[in-house]
């Protein structure tokens, strides 16, 4: 099987040779040999290698995919890290590229990739209907979910969080937060865990950054969802808001590709594709080159839960 490699666009070089100076895999080691051998074809910002004529059996997802040349992804483009749709309309982040990935391994180049916005609201409707061939949107695995969708991964484990005010010391923990109002995304993991184990009063909106200024002009005492996602919202607003406790958790939240339900020819493949992603390095390079930039400590892969 023929392999190419993504090139990289001039704003993302400097990053995306700086983590791979060390031999990470699928990168070059010397970025002026790159810049020569690296075909300009299937331009993308995560280098990652796109396989060549891969075959698949005939009927599977992966084959259909393969031969189109394309997908299309629903993933958010509100969160700083995994998800946030830059200027030029694109998003960018760990699960974009988590998503860039898979795609590459169906020898679909990142500009082969349709990216639609997912809210948590609509996810599992998008695959239900058709709409997304899959979604990697910090999207919690969970029962509920599964007996309408399946997951492939996780990819990564993150934890509820809470965020307020710089100056706020009057909460401490989520127990703090009982009666109180608080924002969350209407439908999201983190909204229903606020509301029914610690008695918050939620302020649902669609999108995690339709909280920020609730936030800021008082209407909440708090911001809640996962640490990472957090995280990225205390880094782009320097100065404004903190993580309560330093962004300690008080869940798991495991994340997972959603994909059509009983398509488990799809879920193997990219069970698979994580797998190999985790073995060879590509998923700590990629992390690194997205979260990784705020969250200084590149975590473990999870398992693959091949239930």
């Amino acid at each position: 099987m023929k392999k190419r490699f993504l090139t990289v666009g001039a704003a993302a070089l400097a990053v995306t040779f700086g983590l791979t100076g060390c031999g990470a895999p699928g990168s070059a080691t010397n970025p002026d040999a790159a810049e020569e051998e690296v075909p300009a074809e299937g331009e993308g910002p995560y280098s990652l290698v796109v396989e060549e004529n891969p075959e698949f059996e005939e009927g599977t997802t992966m084959a259909e995919l393969s031969e189109a040349g394309s997908m299309t992804i629903g993933t958010k483009f509100d969160q700083p890290l995994f998800g946030l749709r830059a200027p030029d309309g694109v998003p960018e982040g760990f699960d974009v590229a988590i998503g860039a990935l898979i795609a590459a391994k169906m020898g679909i180049p990142f500009d082969g990739i349709e990216w639609t916005e997912t809210v948590s609201a609509n996810r599992e409707p998008f695959i239900q209907n058709g709409s997304v061939d899959a979604v990697v949107a910090t999207y919690t695995i969970n029962d509920k979910r599964k007996e309408v969708v399946d997951f492939a991964g996780p990819y990564y484990v993150a934890g509820q969080a809470l965020m307020v005010l710089e100056g706020d010391d009057t909460i401490t923990g989520p127990e703090d937060v009982e009666g109180q109002q608080v924002c969350s995304v209407a439908g999201s993991t983190p909204a229903a865990t606020i509301e029914q184990e610690y008695g918050a009063v939620v302020v649902p909106t669609d999108v995690y950054s339709k909280c920020l200024d609730p936030l800021r002009n008082g209407q909440v005492v708090a911001v809640t969802t996962d640490n990472v996602i957090l995280a990225g919202f205390v880094d782009q607003n320097e100065g404004e808001f903190k993580l309560v406790d330093g962004g300690a958790t008080f869940t798991e939240e495991p994340y997972g590709i959603g994909i059509e339900k009983g398509d488990q020819a799809f879920r193997d493949f990219i069970n698979d594709t994580l797998e190999e992603a985790y073995d060879d390095g590509t998923w700590q390079r990629l992390f690194e080159a997205t979260a990784g930039q705020v969250i200084e400590n590149t975590p473990e892969p999870p398992a693959v839960d091949r239930y």
